[in-house]
C-alpha cells in the first residue's frame, strides 16, 4: 500500500469515528421521506422500490431482500433521490450498499458498480442546481467501504445519488459496465432551518438555545400552562 493510500485510508477512519460521534446528535431527517429512482427496476414491485432506501431498515443488504433499492441494469445513468420535505442544514451523509450479504471485498461483484458515485444536496431534484458533496475518484474494489460517510455541512431540500457509464467515456478497469443505484440505506443527518417556538437556534449543534417566550422543553416543543 502506497503512503498516499495509508493516508487516505486513516483520514477515512478517523471521519467515520468523528461522524458516529456527531450522529449521536442529530436526527436522520431522510428516514420514511419520499424517495425516487431513475430507472427502477421493476417499477410495480416494492422489493427494489426507492422507498427502501429511508426505511430504516439494514439487515438484509441482498439485492432482493425488500430492503434496498435497485435500478434496472445496462443502464449508462443511474440516479436517486430523497425529498426531505422541507430545507435541513445537512451535517453529513451515510450510505450503506448492496452487499448481497456476502463478504465486502474485490471479489464481491457489487463493489464494482457504486464505484465513482457521486453525493449531492439541492433545494430541488436536479443534482445540477445543488451542491457536490462528494465524487468518488479515490476508491477501487479493494477499498470501498460498505458503508459510507461523508461531512456535507450545506443547506439544502434534496440528497441525491448519482452514477454514471457513459458510451464513449473510458472508465478504471474496476468499474463495471452498467450504472446502478444499489442502495440499501441512505442515512441524512441534520436539523431543520427553524424550530417551532425557537427564538434562538445553534445551527452547528442543532440545539434551541432560547425558546420563545411561554415555550420550553429541547425543542421548545411544551407551552407553559
Amino acid at each position: 500500500m502506497s503512503n498516499g493510500q495509508s493516508i487516505w485510508h486513516i483520514s477515512f477512519f478517523i471521519l467515520c469515528v468523528c461522524l458516529l460521534d456527531a450522529s449521536q446528535s442529530y436526527e436522520n431527517v431522510a428516514l420514511h421521506k419520499r424517495a425516487f429512482q431513475l430507472n427502477p427496476y421493476d417499477g410495480t414491485n416494492k422489493t427494489f422500490d426507492a422507498s427502501n432506501a429511508v426505511d430504516g431498515l439494514k439487515s438484509n443488504l441482498h439485492w432482493n431482500g425488500g430492503q434496498c433499492a435497485v435500478s434496472a441494469l445496462r443502464k449508462e445513468i443511474a440516479a436517486w433521490w430523497v425529498n426531505l420535505g422541507i430545507l435541513y442544514i445537512i451535517h453529513h451523509i451515510t450510505v450503506y450498499f448492496k452487499t448481497n450479504n456476502d463478504i465486502w471485498d474485490n471479489r464481491n461483484n457489487a463493489t464494482a458498480s457504486v464505484l465513482g458515485f457521486s453525493l449531492y444536496v439541492s433545494n430541488t431534484s436536479d443534482r445540477l442546481q445543488g451542491k457536490l458533496c462528494f465524487k468518488d475518484d479515490h476508491f477501487n474494489r479493494s477499498t470501498i467501504p460498505a458503508v459510507f460517510s461523508t461531512m456535507c455541512y450545506v443547506l439544502g431540500q434534496y440528497v441525491i445519488y448519482y452514477n454514471e457509464r457513459l458510451k464513449g467515456v473510458s472508465y478504471p478497469s474496476d468499474y463495471n459496465s452498467d450504472a446502478e443505484n444499489d442502495l440499501c440505506e441512505v442515512e441524512v443527518y441534520g436539523c431543520p432551518l427553524q424550530i417551532t417556538h425557537c427564538d434562538v437556534l445553534d445551527k452547528v449543534n442543532c440545539v434551541c438555545l432560547a425558546c420563545k417566550l411561554g415555550y420550553h422543553g429541547d425543542q421548545c416543543e411544551r407551552e407553559f400552562q
